[in-house]
């Protein structure tokens, strides 16, 4: 499992807690169940929101987050990013001086689970964004998504462990390299943003997986990034292709399997592989239960 630079780790004590229960017969049960702490993100002298997450990574959480809501810009040179664990806080500090109380008045309530919240001018930086196009280099093989599919389903997680949770993963072709988890996926995606802005990593060559549902706003989130490609075992919004077709995003879901459907930026998508020779997803790769999203 050395593969992933960052993976979830389902066995530290923090991140769950056991909770005893009956079950369907009466019966006394303890399970593991995920922790939700409130983080709460300051820029500056400037707070910016409280987020509930499981308290993993809260620095690439912050800096993540800010990034996605265009109120860190990409060229930014971040002085410090302080976190207090007994406050529960994260302080982001840039040399540009930085005032966004009238920004923080226009605000979109998203989809995301644990409510997701867009402010600003987001949808007006989407107009931006220019992604690589698929003439330079900026392809996805069908082979990578199965080999990707079955790394990822298959690898220790919070959700193997006690569920209630989403997963992202950022991934170069058919190799994962960065694995969150979170109870939102804006949570889990923000996270990679953040370690992506610390580490200096290009998103040209890189692809995003999703256990979510492809909405409008993690197809805002990825193109952001700078990430060419999109990927989910789950399904489509309207909203989520629109935006996609929009900012020539390839938008790639209900991967389970030998199936998945592409819904935007056909031109990146390589059929490399026959689908005949793939297995099917078994019982365990599905996960038990529901995330809940």
């Amino acid at each position: 499992m050395s593969e992933f630079l960052i993976a979830p780790d389902p066995h530290d004590p923090a991140l769950t807690r056991p909770v005893t229960g009956r079950d369907h017969e009466g019966r006394e049960v303890q399970i593991r169940v995920v922790e939700e702490r409130p983080l709460t993100i300051y820029l500056n002298r400037q707070e910016i929101v409280t987020a509930m997450t499981i308290g993993d990574h809260p620095e690439h959480l912050a800096v993540g987050y800010l990034l996605n809501q265009n109120m860190l810009q990409r060229d930014d040179v971040v002085t410090a990013v302080e976190y207090d664990d007994d406050l529960e806080v994260v302080v982001v500090r840039t040399e540009r001086e930085t005032d966004y109380e009238a920004k923080l008045q226009k605000k979109v309530r998203t989809s995301g689970c644990a409510v997701g919240t867009v402010y600003g001018d987001v949808m007006e930086a989407i107009d931006q964004i220019v992604l690589p196009k698929a003439a330079d280099g900026s392809q996805v093989r069908a082979s990578w998504l199965y080999a990707l599919a079955k790394k990822i389903n298959t690898h220790p997680s919070l959700y193997l462990e006690a569920g209630a949770i989403h997963g992202c993963v950022l991934c170069r072709e058919d190799q994962p390299l960065v694995y969150m988890e979170d109870v939102g996926r804006h949570n889990a995606v923000d996270k990679i943003a953040g370690w992506m802005f610390a580490s200096g990593e290009n998103a040209d060559d890189k692809l995003f997986y999703t256990t979510g549902r492809l909405t409008s706003e993690m197809v805002m989130k990825t193109a952001m990034m700078g990430v060419p490609v999109l990927a989910s075992r789950s399904g489509f919004t309207a909203s989520g292709v629109e935006i996609a077709r929009q900012v020539g995003l390839t938008l790639i879901g209900r991967m389970r399997g030998k199936r998945f459907v592409c819904l935007a930026g056909e031109d990146r998508l390589i059929y490399d592989a026959d689908p005949s020779a793939v297995e099917d997803e078994r019982p365990e790769h599905g996960r038990k239960g529901s995330r809940g999203d």
